[in-house]
């Protein structure tokens, strides 16, 4: 067998279908291994190596690419404003975790923005092209075109946190149902009463999914939801100021508010603090995210973390193991994967 150290059965250059052979797989499971997917048990991995070994294969990057209609490249696509996403910490930590998992692949990572209609209407004609192998899209609501858009190009894409209930891609999220369920509770289990909320954009779902953790944690303690105590926000600095005005207007005799995201609890802290508000004397504040802002606040803010860049590790994993298969998801008609991570409430001293 020593024969084929270096050449195939064919005399030439090894071939994947040579390598799957030798090692008792199919040809997908080669790619998968070759392209550094999850989706491989280390037994199967280890058998595919030591095949890879034996035969001499050497993966032609240019030729794979060429012949399988392969750019090596993936688009993190984010459609909002560059100037939201340079002002939240929860896209850094995003890229951050994408980034790390690419580190070890020969694919390079393209970061697009989509925030406006001009935007959208070039990234439509660049993906029409093909000119890369799949797509994560960050930061997606309810009625964005571009998810329908990718399954109609039949690019492999994989979304952070679904639109809704009945997403059709596959979906990396945190367990915000949870997360806005263990801030409420944490805030009762401190003998608050008047627990207010500062919603995110309600057109997110995972926005959605906070305020029904927020509505379930009162009702199950024996309390009523108090409609005036929810005012919608938009994950904004400016978002939390102007929501701690309209309920501080609304319910004075307020004394917790749980901010869905660190950023608006910035917000809504100087609000308080203009108004004579002490926290947490007066008003206990919790925000979501566990980013940097949290730690840094006076007084250290109380927050739900989300295991951000680990949100991002998975979407590549995710993605990657759909561009192995070659076919979208979509396509194969296969049940989607959806990927839920913990949540984590982090108590400091505003609360």
């Amino acid at each position: 067998m020593a024969g084929h150290g270096a050449r195939g059965r064919s005399g030439g250059r090894p071939t994947l279908e040579e390598v799957a052979a030798r090692a008792g797989v199919g040809r997908g499971t080669v790619s998968r291994v070759i392209n550094g997917s999850p989706r491989v048990s280390d037994a199967t991995r280890a058998a595919v190596e030591a095949a890879v070994a034996e035969l001499g294969y050497v993966p032609n990057t240019a030729a794979r690419a060429l012949a399988a209609n392969r750019t090596d490249a993936i688009a993190m696509v984010v459609p909002e404003p560059e100037t939201r996403f340079f002002a939240e910490p929860y896209f850094s930590d995003m890229l951050k975790g994408v980034g790390a998992q690419l580190s070890d692949t020969e694919m390079q990572l393209l970061l697009i923005f989509a925030g406006s209609d001009r935007e959208r209407e070039r990234l439509a004609q660049y993906l029409a092209a093909h000119r890369v192998d799949g797509v994560l899209l960050v930061s997606v609501h309810a009625d964005d075109p571009l998810p329908d858009l990718l399954a109609q190009l039949e690019i492999p894409a994989v979304i952070s946190g679904p639109r809704s209930e009945q997403e059709t891609l596959p979906s990396v999220d945190s367990d915000n149902y949870g997360g806005g369920r263990s801030a409420v509770e944490h805030l009762i289990g401190r003998g608050r009463g008047r627990i207010a909320t500062i919603t995110g954009r309600l057109d997110v779902y995972g926005a959605q999914r906070r305020i029904e953790g927020y509505r379930e944690a009162l009702e199950d303690a024996g309390r009523e939801v108090d409609e005036r105590l929810i005012v919608p926000g938009d994950f904004t600095e400016e978002g939390g100021r102007r929501a701690m005005t309209e309920l501080l207007s609304r319910c004075p005799d307020l004394d917790a508010v749980f901010a869905e995201s660190d950023v608006m609890a910035a917000g809504a802290r100087q609000v308080l603090r203009e108004a004579g508000r002490r926290i947490p004397d007066d008003v206990a504040l919790v925000g979501y995210d566990d980013s940097a802002i949290a730690r840094h606040m006076d007084p250290p803010l109380t927050s739900v973390r989300q295991p951000i860049e680990e949100m991002g590790r998975a979407m590549i994993d995710l993605l990657l193991d759909e561009i192995a298969d070659r076919r979208p998801a979509v396509s194969r008609g296969l049940e989607r994967r959806q990927v839920v991570l913990p949540t984590e409430l982090v108590a400091r001293d505003s609360s």
